[in-house]
């Protein structure tokens, strides 16, 4: 791959990033909401005024990333005539047509976490489907009966926003592979479009789920790994699946969370300030447009929408507070919460407003002010890191011994 090649791949997944951000970088995309057209009290400097041919004031152009946006958003169509359909083609353009390289699929993963609702209206062919993986290849029924023909002790990895399958690697570290080598355990790992709405991955993951049961023995035993979003979406695949009173239920013997924002994530919610924020002004009004560009996958993360009808009743960017149905932990599974704070003090501050740079610890663990939105997380079935931020619960050698001790404990079967 060129160094130009890789430069496109790090330009959309800073894209990418500044949208899982809660859309905090939106006044970036914008060019600061074209800074000098807003100030204090929305009134106009002779300053702001000046601008080049594109009506943007020439003293405030942005570069790096968010030019880069902002120049293919002008270029596409124009800032009111915003195109996806052809701005995703352009963004990832000189990315090589390898499917199976990581490059190409953290690129994918990342568009689908942003824009993945729109891909998959629109029919892209960039829109990720939903699969059981192991080795950046999606299994067949037929691969799958082949592998568990002999393997009994099943850890299914679920990853979380803007993320895939291969990115359980992390600086060499793989929690999976590592839990095969020492434990025994047969690692599958997820992949699903996280721009969609939390339910609707919930849903198609318990079926596929289903057929994962169907296809080994009666007997085998699946340990569920779920980083950040992912926790959310087994969390309503276990809705779903008891809904329907599928199988696959009981041979789940433990659920181990790493930093799901049980509870939302702040920054999500600083997101939906943005766009009230940018409706509030005759000035901005016109890029709140841009602000809505995130996927339904990302503005469900605002409280943890875990269900349909958390998110259901009205538009979804619309400013209003928790509505969720309070949803308990799995019954019958042992659930175990992973939750960080980058301080290396646990400090309550802290923790409550930055946790793991992403996920507050209350939020990590479940914890909330509501008794009937408390998550009962044993005492001993909680841990929390220090100096941990929230991609390093992929391959911080202390979360992976937490996850490891977590893993051996007495399952509900006594195995």
């Amino acid at each position: 791959m060129t160094r130009k090649e890789q430069k496109v791949i790090g330009d959309v997944l800073g894209a990418g990033r500044l949208s899982v951000d809660a859309i905090a970088g939106v006044s970036d995309i914008a060019e600061g909401l074209h800074h000098a057209i807003i100030t204090v009290g929305g009134v106009l400097s002779k300053d702001d005024l000046q601008t080049d041919e594109d009506g943007v004031p020439r003293s405030k152009r942005t570069g790096g990333i968010s030019g880069l946006v902002y120049r293919s958003i002008r270029q596409v169509n124009g800032l009111l005539g915003f195109g996806l359909d052809i701005l995703i083609p352009r963004l990832t353009s000189k990315v090589t047509d390898n499917a199976s390289a990581p490059g190409r699929a953290a690129v994918v993963s990342a568009l689908n976490g942003v824009l993945g609702d729109h891909l998959q209206r629109k029919a892209n062919p960039l829109a990720i489907s939903m699969a059981f993986c192991r080795d950046g290849r999606a299994l067949d029924n037929a691969a799958l009966k082949a592998l568990l023909a002999d393997n009994k002790k099943i850890a299914i990895f679920v990853h979380g926003l803007c993320m895939n399958d291969q990115q359980w690697t992390r600086k060499g570290h793989n929690h999976g592979e590592a839990l095969a080598a020492e434990l025994g355990f047969t690692p599958l790992y997820l992949r699903y479009n996280s721009g969609l709405h939390t339910s609707e991955n919930g849903r198609a993951f318990a079926d596929l789920l289903a057929q994962l049961s169907d296809c080994g023995h009666a007997d085998a035993e699946f340990y569920i790994v779920a980083h950040s979003m992912g926790g959310l979406v087994s969390r309503s695949a276990w809705h779903y699946g008891a809904a329907q009173k599928q199988r696959w239920l009981t041979q789940v013997q433990k659920i181990v969370f790493l930093g799901t924002p049980h509870h939302g994530a702040v920054l999500e919610r600083g997101g939906n300030w943005i766009d009230v924020l940018l409706d509030s002004n005759p000035y901005s009004a016109p890029f709140s447009r841009l602000a809505r560009v995130r996927s339904s996958g990302i503005t469900d993360l605002r409280y943890g929408n875990v269900v349909d009808e958390d998110w259901g009743s009205g538009d979804r960017f619309r400013m209003a507070g928790d509505t969720r149905i309070p949803l308990s932990l799995p019954e019958g599974p042992e659930c175990y919460a992973l939750a960080a704070t980058t301080s290396l003090d646990v400090h309550p501050l802290v923790n409550k407003v930055l946790g793991d740079g992403l996920v507050s610890v209350n939020s990590a663990l479940g914890k909330h002010r509501d008794p009937l939105r408390q998550l009962a997380f044993k005492p001993d079935q909680q841990w929390l890191g220090t100096g941990v931020n929230h991609m390093a619960l992929l391959n911080h050698p202390d979360v992976y011994q937490a996850l490891k001790g977590f893993m051996v404990s007495p399952s509900p079967l006594g195995c």
